[in-house]
């Protein structure tokens, strides 16, 4: 695929030209010396800034540019600034696993030798050049009054035979994402499809049911929690966790059948001005002293095998066990970006929602 005709793919996944970075400047805490780290990262500056104020405890000689940027934004200015022979960030995050896997597949990221990757499970990273640093499953919201009295679907039949009940108890109260909007919408709905042959099925009854599709976790979250909509499905946990905290009605579910779980990847880029500080913060970030404040005070489930206690990839493994699929980091993930493969997959899904 050219490069001209993959820009002119990812902006119509998007559905909009990327949007400017919110950035801001953490400075040192060195009067005399001091370098600045650069990041492009998908992660909310609110969610960064406690892994940002912890490493320069221990790292007070590095100012911090933290840009928080589209995940389009991200990838697509680590190619214009490579290709026009300018220095790039020194570390990019983003939630979009397949540009993130695009980048290092074609030498746009540096190999690396970190002390903490022999711990990292052999899933979660690929060449020594992207790491996966999360562990965010993929789960079913529900508002909880809504269902008093009835139980609550906890797997993809569960939900489809709700949905078909002849009195259509939940109609025009289902919610999920637009897979042809929202990235980690599709990514979700591709591997269900890969682990469930008749998800098509599901897809069949939440159209029957009167979907609403929407390109963010956040309108479907303030929806189901407030009670204009009764579930959500394929819904990242990780923002549905946030939100349980001031919305009590609403309800989480790993469903039990199987729980499709996606990873934030970092690189350092080939391109990067300062690599070696770009090192620094990831090492940090894959360390255990990272990972817990990624999950205790960022609020993002951290991956680290070591890391025991609440929102950890350890505790939701004790909690779930063979129900929870990762998603690999591999040149797998590639595949979602091939043009006819995902025209023909948006199709199916817009086929299978018309259908009674």
């Amino acid at each position: 695929m050219t490069m001209r005709v993959l820009t002119v793919l990812i902006f119509l996944l998007v559905g909009s030209s990327p949007l400017l970075a919110n950035d801001k400047l953490y400075p040192s805490g060195s009067e005399s010396t001091s370098d600045t780290l650069t990041i492009y990262s998908s992660l909310d500056i609110s969610a960064a800034e406690p892994l940002i104020m912890d490493f320069q405890r221990t790292n007070a000689d590095v100012s911090i540019h933290y840009y928080e940027m589209q995940t389009i934004e991200i990838y697509e200015r680590v190619l214009r600034e490579t290709e026009d022979d300018v220095s790039t960030a020194d570390l990019i995050i983003s939630s979009a696993m397949d540009l993130q896997m695009k980048l290092a597949n074609d030498g746009y990221a540096q190999a690396l030798s970190l002390p903490g990757a022999p711990d990292w499970p052999n899933w979660a990273s690929w060449r020594d050049t992207a790491f996966a640093l999360t562990y965010e499953p993929s789960v079913f919201v529900y508002h909880k009054p809504s269902f008093e009295g009835r139980k609550v679907p906890k797997t993809r039949a569960a939900l489809q035979a709700l949905l078909n009940e002849p009195s259509d108890p939940f109609y025009g109260r289902v919610a999920t994402y637009d897979i042809e909007r929202a990235g980690v919408g599709f990514l979700f709905l591709a591997r269900d499809a890969e682990h469930a042959r008749d998800i098509w099925s599901l897809v069949k009854a939440m159209g029957a049911a009167g979907v609403k599709l929407y390109s963010s976790s956040s309108a479907i979250l303030e929806r189901v929690s407030d009670g204009r909509f009764a579930i959500g499905y394929n819904i990242l946990g990780s923002y549905a966790k946030s939100w349980v905290r001031n919305h009590p009605d609403l309800g989480i579910i790993l469903p039990s059948d199987f729980t499709v779980v996606m990873s934030r990847i970092a690189l350092v880029p080939e391109a990067a001005a300062r690599p070696r500080l770009g090192v620094r913060f990831l090492e940090y970030l894959m360390s255990e002293a990272g990972q817990r404040i990624l999950a205790t005070k960022s609020g993002i489930p951290a991956l680290h095998p070591n890391v025991t206690g609440e929102n950890t990839a350890s505790a939701l493994r004790l909690e779930s066990g063979a129900q929870l699929r990762p998603i690999s980091v591999s040149p797998g993930l590639l595949v979602y970006l091939d043009q006819v493969k995902r025209a023909r997959f948006v199709q199916k899904w817009n086929k299978a929602l018309r259908e009674k």
